[in-house]
């Protein structure tokens, strides 16, 4: 399968690449190429400088606020963003709850919030996992209980991101135990500064913040924040994680992770000889590059097919189970590369935030802070064993 630009498409490249270079704030473009983690301003700055553009929400229709791309541009948008060290854009507004409010929404919910989530003025978190609901979503336990023009809402959700910088969270909830576990659930807006709401830190194995556990007691919720009808969150769900799946895929990832490991093997650091003149390095770098190529071209065939007409069935979970082997192994070979200058942990270089000076070459200041950052891609958006099930019993009709 092979890709031909047209001319129009060659000149929206021009104009993207034109756009970031000259709009990219160059300290976070830094911190992207350096692998340090951003901070919820770096991730505004950037995103509202799209949103002024028109092009944060650059998979919408311009009939909902979107730039209108073909499938093509937004395949060719993400690979630009990714090989310029653009931020990547914070998912839970414009691919998440935002074509789900577009979908299911009043038109006083569309009124009120589509219009931050364009602009991201509005950060959103999600509300999915709980302590024994993770990929297993139909056995979640937070309940809102019906107070008339309220809801009240007690429970816990887990391992939620970005929620200590979120105003608002789409969360799914236990209204009914009557019927099957999925006919229970209700799709929420919450209100962050909610009375009852606790936010508590979850430091990651390299040391960091991104994930939280969230606590609601007797917290309320006005009834105009449901999406769509009471009890069928669960298809609305399914219709917001096919989509997740679709992003998890993270290819404009993977290839910023394979372009670095080919800088880092072509490197001779302190006179070494390059790990690229290596046979069974270079053997593993073609293998990882092969994987990669064959992963974009489905993605772009599936794009290809929603553009069609088509939506994203269970064959998505394999493009998510492959975009995390291939990213959790580039990460495996920038530890290999940087052997032991990868044990020091120096947090100032990993935050971007000081001045200290690396011990070794730069590229492994890092190379073990996102391989262990990184093994949780195993479990957000769906665990590798949930979405091999989903396959094995959706798409190869067994058991």
């Amino acid at each position: 399968m092979q890709v031909t630009l047209s001319a129009a498409d060659q000149a929206f490249c021009r104009d993207v690449r034109a756009f970031i270079a000259a709009h990219l704030p160059a300290d976070i473009a830094h911190k992207v190429d350096q692998d340090q983690i951003l901070v919820k301003d770096d991730y505004l700055r950037w995103q509202q400088i799209l949103g002024r553009q028109g092009w944060l929400a650059y998979t919408w229709p311009a009939e909902q606020g979107g730039p209108g791309w073909s499938v093509v541009q937004q395949y060719l948008f993400d690979a630009i963003c990714a090989e310029m060290n653009c931020p990547p854009i914070v998912p839970f507004g414009t691919r998440m709850v935002g074509p789900v409010i577009q979908a299911y929404g009043t038109p006083e919910q569309k009124e009120r919030f589509i219009g931050p989530i364009l602009q991201s003025t509005h950060w959103w978190c999600q509300g999915y996992s709980e302590p024994m609901a993770g990929s297993d979503l139909a056995a979640l336990k937070t309940r809102a209980d019906d107070r008339g023009d309220h809801y009240l809402v007690n429970g816990q959700k887990i391992w939620t991101s970005w929620a200590h910088y979120a105003d608002w969270m789409f969360c799914l909830v236990r209204t009914s135990r009557d019927e099957r576990p999925q006919q229970g659930i209700t799709f929420l807006l919450l209100d962050m500064k909610s009375p009852g709401i606790e936010v508590r830190p979850i430091t990651s194995l390299d040391g960091t913040h991104s994930l939280n556990a969230i606590f609601f007691n007797d917290v309320r919720v006005p009834k105009e924040n449901r999406v769509g009808d009471e009890g069928r969150g669960w298809s609305y769900a399914k219709f917001l994680l096919s989509h997740e799946r679709l992003d998890n895929a993270s290819v404009g990832f993977a290839k910023r992770l394979l372009r670095k490991l080919k800088k880092v093997a072509r490197s001779s650091p302190q006179g070494a000889t390059p790990l690229i003149e290596d046979p069974a390095f270079r053997m593993k770098l073609v293998e990882v590059e092969v994987r990669l190529l064959a992963l974009d071209l489905r993605v772009l065939q599936m794009l290809g097919e929603m553009a069609a007409g088509g939506k994203p069935g269970p064959a998505v979970s394999g493009l998510k189970v492959r975009g995390t082997e291939l990213c959790q192994r580039l990460l495996e070979l920038l530890m290999e590369a940087s052997g032991y200058y990868a044990l020091p942990y120096q947090k100032s270089l990993i935050l971007g935030s000081g001045q200290e000076e690396p011990v070794g070459p730069e590229f492994a200041a890092t190379a073990a802070a996102r391989y262990l950052n990184r093994r949780a891609m195993s479990i957000f958006g769906g665990t590798t064993e949930v979405q091999k099930n989903i396959m094995a019993k959706a798409v190869l009709g067994l058991g």
